[in-house]
């Protein structure tokens, strides 16, 4: 990239809580955000426990600082927002605060805003009334009555609430972000893929300031039927197991992934820019890269895409495989997507000592925003110079061998390889270097 890019602004909501802080707090005490379902009932699911981002209400007080204006303008808009919108532009407004960006301080035109989301389901409840509009004396729906008698009760900005570009549309209308704009349905890998796209924007001169960021559940009436009916979920074995031990990244007992709720953004800036209004820097954009495998029969090819990944961000950061402090994992839990990853860790580090932790250990998948939230508590290791553990790593899995970091307090390094891969193989890698 012709600029550098560096991150100046951190913001989350989190099943271990909304502030760096918090989500700080528990990594480091080796705390679980794992528990019983609250949210969606659970009687009929097979599992009965995940990571609910509990903290948040979706009140004003959510969103973090905010001056007059911007308060009243979220405040508004909050009826156009479901959850996952409206915890996107809560994490997107607390990173702008965390960067110190003011309201009205941006350029707008060379200020943009790209964010990664999970496709959004509907809440039932949103057509409920009409439905019951269209029951017969026998309680059976008619479907011919829809238009006549249904229809009307749906509320007229029913789509907006869902529609997945609508966290980085409300995101550059409050803040006055008029410059590249996108959204990036990538499921798990759009986190990476939305702070590749913005430090490829601000590297090359098109802009100064981006908010990357992305949210995303596994925690919803209808999803959760999806996720529980199509992968391996922890604790569907119907096993009372302690909550906070389901997660099992790469451990050689792990049953499958854990469920989660969350959203993370990151200000990405110029370096040139930040230094010139005496920013904090958590960390630079060293390197960064995708890659999609398939086969001809629609067959995932994960280990392949995330050796590609990580090829081309060590490739850009000019870094061999031993000058990287630590790796963040996709650690998703899963028998197959644990050993894929540990393949093409493998493949890439060989023996070399280079720690691997696992945030989803402490809160499951958080869907597309799971690698923010992942990437924002490796900036934080590098800030304490800790790096947590993965919880629940009690026996080393033969078919994964990798130095997983089971013990609190190892040295993170100076820098992170943050990587993630989705069930279809698209796999996303981003180097973050200390500053």
């Amino acid at each position: 990239m012709e600029r550098r890019v560096v991150i100046t602004g951190m913001g989350l909501i989190s099943p271990l809580g909304d502030t760096g802080e918090s989500l700080w707090e528990s990594l480091s005490a080796g705390r679980s955000g794992i528990a019983p379902l609250e949210r969606i009932a659970a009687d009929s699911l097979p599992c009965k426990h995940g990571a609910e981002a509990r903290g948040f209400s979706g009140a004003i007080e959510d969103f973090g600082p905010l001056d007059k204006t911007l308060q009243r303008n979220i405040r508004k808009s909050l009826k156009m927002m479901c959850r996952e919108i409206a915890m996107g532009v809560a994490a997107a407004q607390r990173a702008l605060a965390d960067a110190g960006w003011v309201s009205g301080s941006l350029n707008p035109e060379r200020a943009g805003v790209v964010y990664g989301v999970d496709h959004i389901f509907t809440m039932p409840e949103e057509f409920s009334a009409g439905i019951a509009n269209c029951l017969d004396h026998e309680g059976r729906f008619q479907l011919s009555q829809w238009g006549r008698r249904g229809l009307g009760e749906v509320n007229p900005l029913w789509l907006l609430k869902y529609l997945p570009n609508m966290p980085a549309s409300h995101i550059a209308i409050f803040n006055a972000m008029c410059g590249p704009n996108n959204s990036l349905t990538l499921r798990e890998a759009g986190s990476n893929a939305a702070i590749t796209e913005s430090a490829r924007i601000i590297g090359r001169g098109g802009a100064d300031v981006m908010l990357a960021g992305a949210t995303g559940t596994r925690i919803h009436p209808i999803r959760t039927l999806h996720v529980v009916t199509q992968e391996e979920i922890a604790g569907s074995d119907g096993a009372a197991d302690d909550p906070a031990r389901l997660a099992r990244p790469f451990d050689l007992n792990r049953t499958g992934m854990v469920l989660g709720e969350g959203a993370g953004a990151v200000v990405l800036e110029s370096r040139q820019s930040a230094e010139s209004r005496g920013a904090e820097i958590w960390g630079e954009v060293v390197g960064f890269g995708s890659s999609t495998v398939q086969t001809p029969q629609g067959l995932a090819g994960r280990s392949t895409a995330l050796a590609n990944a990580m090829t081309q961000a060590l490739h850009m950061a000019g870094m061999a495989p031993e000058d990287v402090g630590h790796i963040h994992a996709h650690g998703l839990g899963t028998r197959t997507c644990d050993i894929d990853e540990a393949k093409a860790i493998r493949s890439i580090f060989g023996d070399a000592a280079v720690p691997v932790t696992a945030a989803k250990s402490y809160f499951g998948n958080l869907g597309a925003a799971g690698g923010l939230v992942e990437l924002i508590s490796s900036l934080l290791s590098l800030r304490h110079g800790e790096l947590f553990r993965t919880l629940n790593y009690d026996a080393p899995d033969p078919e994964c061998p990798i130095p997983v970091a089971a013990s609190a307090g190892a040295d993170p390094g100076a820098s992170v390889l943050n990587v993630n891969v989705t069930p279809q193989g698209q796999a996303a890698a981003v180097l973050v270097r200390k500053v």
